[in-house]
């Protein structure tokens, strides 16, 4: 059974993190775990306090072992907390906005007070602080209208957005991007990206009861044209279409959901056209008419934003960055929806681990509703 600080033995621990022992159901297996002061900075890295971390989907699978990446333990909390002393912890979260406390040897660019993003997969995000490599994290330029909320979300979905509508069909001004999934962070951000572009988006979301106020959020932020996903066993929606675009072929569409709805999105692309894929939501496989690749040369293809850090140089990241701090400065790209989870340094672990399985809980049945961000507090 983990072992739980009491409220008078919290005095003695400076830092906590979000951690679990084995994969599986996050609302059994996470639990808060306090621990001491970090060590001074080894040399070409830094020490980094958390401001606001994300709590995503993927960060879900990730904790339940079905992700494609896999965390490394966490030696230096190897802890009878978590059972066993020869137990290591995996400390969870994936994406997070840190401020810089210390800096080690060696460790160019990057000073006391800087805002900081992970570019590392997995690394831990959800904790106070922690020891991360120089070359692991980028700076964020500080500028006018930036808020946390912007920069503790810049590292996954928006440049996921930004760089699907960039990388796969040269599209100028008028032309037409179609999603599902179109109220997820990255769906939010393909509106906005693709708005200040003067692209237009065909945008489709679930059925639900309060759909007239989803429609007025999404096109607020600029999207062309919602719909649910029983509009496309419509008849009628091709023809409407046209008129909509103009006669314009639609050429990229993006995919988050999988299953039959994408199917029958898919045949809505004119020719040459590509369907890129970036999630499986509804966990249904994909299947695409053959006579969509050999009449109007479709291209699927999938996008993975952990990928593209891998591959792109360090000069890549910072130009991405800071088209990105732009369009946040500028009021072009919002912070999304969101609500702050506080884990109060007066809450003894316990109590704080019934907090973030709660957050988790609600997640998992889609009552979370708006993006969930931690901000672990230690004094």
């Amino acid at each position: 059974m983990p072992f739980f600080p009491t409220k008078r033995l919290l005095a003695q621990f400076t830092n906590r993190a979000v951690v679990y022992a084995q994969h599986g159901d996050p609302t059994k297996v996470l639990s808060v775990l306090s621990y001491g002061p970090l060590p001074s900075p080894p040399s070409n890295t830094v020490n980094v306090r958390f401001i606001l971390s994300p709590v995503n989907p993927a960060d879900i699978n990730v904790i339940e072992g079905v992700y494609p990446t896999k965390p490394k333990p966490d030696t230096s909390l190897r802890s009878s907390a978590l059972g066993s002393s020869d137990q290591p912890a995996y400390v969870a979260g994936n994406e997070g906005l840190a401020e810089v406390t210390e800096v080690g040897n060696g460790v160019s660019g990057l000073e006391k007070k800087d805002w900081v993003i992970m570019t590392k997969p997995q690394l831990g995000t959800w904790c106070s602080s922690r020891n991360v490599g120089a070359h692991d994290v980028l700076k964020v330029p500080r500028a006018p209208g930036l808020s946390e909320v912007h920069a503790a979300t810049m590292t996954v979905n928006p440049p996921t957005a930004y760089n699907m509508l960039q990388e796969f069909v040269p599209l100028k001004e008028g032309d037409w991007v179609m999603q599902n999934g179109a109220n997820s962070a990255v769906g939010q951000a393909v509106i906005q990206i693709a708005a200040s572009r003067g692209l237009k988006t065909l945008n489709f979301v679930r059925p639900r009861d309060d759909l007239a106020d989803l429609v007025k959020q999404l096109e607020a932020l600029g999207a062309t044209k919602v719909l649910t996903y029983d509009a496309l066993a419509d008849k009628s929606l091709r023809k409407e279409l046209k008129t909509w675009t103009g006669g314009r072929d639609i050429r990229l569409a993006l995919n988050c959901v999988g299953g039959q709805e994408t199917t029958l999105m898919t045949r809505l692309l004119g020719s040459d056209a590509y369907l890129v894929s970036y999630g499986a939501m509804s966990k249904q496989p994909l299947s695409l008419p053959t006579s969509l690749f050999i009449f109007k040369n479709l291209t699927a293809r999938g996008f993975w934003q952990s990928r593209w850090y891998l591959e792109k140089s360090r000069d890549e990241q910072r130009r991405l960055m800071n088209v990105l701090v732009n369009l946040m400065s500028q009021g072009k790209l919002k912070e999304p929806m969101h609500e702050i989870i506080s884990i109060s340094a007066k809450e003894s672990d316990e109590e704080a681990t019934q907090k973030v399985r709660d957050v988790i809980a609600k997640s998992y049945s889609g009552r979370q509703g708006k993006k969930a961000l931690l901000r672990i507090n230690v004094e």
